[in-house]
């Protein structure tokens, strides 16, 4: 799970966006290689297809944060990932200030 927050004056100008995971096929995904000093990870990069359906949180306040799922394990047909980033909002005002956000990822374990 991921918990994403933003702690500064506004997101709105670099908001973060979440696909909808039921309309991201499988092949919208591609499998990238994190290569660190002392291994090398895989991560999923998404394409963009017309079919994605995407929402954006530009007006988050300082005491709500979002959370989704990004990875489930299950292959039982639910979606397994959630694709995200953030974007340059063209409709934010020149003078919102730069956001400040964190994001913390938890392992989830259900037995």
């Amino acid at each position: 799970m991921n918990v994403w927050r933003s702690f500064g004056a506004s997101p709105e100008r670099f908001p973060l966006a979440v696909a909808d995971g039921r309309t991201v096929p499988p092949t919208d995904y591609i499998a990238v290689d994190l290569v660190y000093p002392e291994r090398t990870g895989e991560i999923y990069y998404t394409t963009h297809s017309s079919g994605q359906r995407w929402f954006y949180f530009s007006r988050m306040q300082p005491n709500e944060a979002l959370l989704f799922k990004c990875f489930d394990s299950a292959h039982d047909g639910r979606t397994r990932y959630t694709a995200h980033t953030g974007f340059a909002n063209p409709h934010a005002p020149t003078e919102t200030p730069p956001r400040d956000s964190i994001e913390v990822r938890a392992l989830l374990y259900f037995s």
